[in-house]
């Protein structure tokens, strides 16, 4: 049996990766910071529960320890994440904070849960995916963390004005690679889901969380032979 963490479950993408995980034979522990909010997410899936903020040390800690108690992790799915550019005044005109208008303190809040994090909770959960026979990591990313989609004006990642969360997604894309050379044992890549309708985005997104969990499943369920140090979107690889 595979056992699987997806962070930031209760919803979204990550509530629908769970779903077709749990379909296919998985055991999925819904990450979640409120507590209510996960456990109604896995009754409703039939999955399991654990609370987990990534912003806090403590909170991923206790996680290790509950999901250890229970025999272990084998995948590890990096989906909580904010785009705090996108604020709640302004999805309703469907704009963005800007550079004109971005702050150290917005960057800040966006980096500590997308990038700081996917590293802590990396970290913290290393020595259970070590354990495993195959070990699978999969961080969602995004089109924007593309360099080259976003500088070349025939993209429409270019026309994209936010700088926090692109920039969050470039660097999870940097520690996927990163991470991937240094545990050559465990498949770990990057994945960028599409532009979904979830509360990330007031709902905007061009397809539904069924499209853009495809790739986040396909991904978690990669054998040993499969790809790792990767960024992929459900067409293939794409670039950085």
């Amino acid at each position: 049996m595979t056992t699987t963490l997806i962070t930031g479950a209760n919803k979204g993408l990550g509530f629908e990766a769970a779903r077709r995980l749990i379909a296919a034979g998985h055991t999925v522990y819904l990450g979640s910071r409120d507590v209510e909010r996960g456990r109604r997410a896995a009754e409703q899936l039939g999955g399991r529960t654990v609370q987990l903020d990534v912003t806090h040390d403590a909170s991923v800690a206790a996680a290790v320890a509950a999901i250890e108690a229970d025999g272990g992790l084998d995948v590890l799915v990096n989906n909580a994440g904010i785009a705090t550019e996108w604020t709640a005044t302004n999805t309703a005109t469907n704009t963005v904070i800007g550079a004109a208008d971005v702050t150290a303190d917005l960057m800040r809040q966006t980096f500590e849960t997308n990038v700081f994090g996917t590293v802590r909770v990396l970290h913290a959960f290393l020595p259970l995916l070590q354990r495993s026979t195959a070990p699978v990591v999969v961080n969602v990313s995004s089109g924007l963390a593309s360099l080259t989609r976003v500088s070349d004006p025939g993209s429409r990642a270019y026309a994209y004005p936010g700088v926090a969360y692109p920039a969050s997604k470039t660097a999870v894309n940097a520690i996927t690679v990163q991470y991937a050379k240094a545990f050559p044992n465990i498949r770990i890549n990057a994945v960028e889901p599409g532009f979904t309708q979830t509360d990330l985005n007031g709902n905007t997104g061009l397809q539904s969380v069924e499209q853009g969990a495809e790739i986040i499943v396909r991904m978690a369920r990669l054998g040993q032979d499969g790809p790792t140090g990767g960024y992929f979107d459900a067409d293939g690889a794409l670039p950085w």
